[in-house]
């Protein structure tokens, strides 16, 4: 990933995201001159990773990276942030729009396009940002383990990956992502199984028991994993 460059006008960060040298150069030189602090990648991995560092106010994202699909870039943000996300690509299929959108993308650009649909459309994005909740962190670290968003792992302070299924997961990050707020069951039910869930309870805590076994010192005694009884779950860390 190249360092970035400082836009000498209002600052906003733009990280772009785009396996095409002649396009991340492009866009690179237009969007410095108009102000903005240019952040690229060529692929998803360095993607993710540069959102981590660099906390950009928007994305501009290429679909076709070599590494990851543009989806999972955005899956992967959408795990700890609400980073606007523009969606810069030459497929026109439908289906892949619909995908890009369900999976978080905020619009979605189709190349070729014009440099001032582009800026407009960046300008939109940012203010619809400017009201929304500021992001929390990519990378949550307690005492015993480690939980890192972005690449959707945990690991022990030791280093050991800790396994997880994908609905242990899917609560974790739903908690952390919320940490030190009460998560209502049924919310919680509802966005890891499904709208149609919502008063399976029981489930909820057969699977805190088993992440209370992998993640808490003592599963008996949780500091990590709290229980609002007849509530719902909260994470503290």
């Amino acid at each position: 990933m190249n360092a970035p460059a400082r836009g000498a006008a209002n600052g906003v960060r733009v990280l772009v995201v785009d396996d095409d040298p002649q396009i991340l150069r492009a866009l690179r030189i237009n969007l410095t001159a108009h102000g903005y602090t240019v952040l690229v990648a060529a692929d998803g991995s360095a993607a993710l990773r540069a959102a981590a560092d660099g906390h950009p106010d928007v994305v501009v994202l290429d679909l076709g990276l070599p590494d990851l699909d543009g989806t999972e870039v955005v899956e992967g943000l959408r795990g700890w942030s609400t980073v606007p996300v523009i969606v810069l690509s030459a497929r026109t299929d439908s289906t892949d729009k619909v995908r890009a959108l369900d999976a978080g993308a905020d619009d979605y650009v189709t190349k070729p396009f014009g440099m001032s649909e582009l800026l407009a459309r960046l300008r939109a994005a940012v203010r619809r940002a400017a009201v929304s909740t500021v992001d929390g962190e990519a990378v949550v670290t307690t005492a015993d383990f480690t939980v890192d968003l972005a690449a959707k792992t945990v690991a022990r302070a030791d280093g050991a990956e800790v396994h997880l299924t994908p609905t242990e997961w899917g609560i974790l990050e739903l908690l952390v992502r919320h940490r030190g707020k009460l998560v209502e069951q049924k919310r919680l039910l509802r966005e890891v199984w499904g709208p149609q869930y919502g008063t399976e309870t029981h489930y909820l805590r057969v699977y805190l028991a088993q992440l209370r076994r992998k993640l808490e010192p003592v599963p008996s005694r949780p500091k990590y994993l709290i229980t609002e009884a007849g509530m719902g779950y909260r994470f503290d860390g």
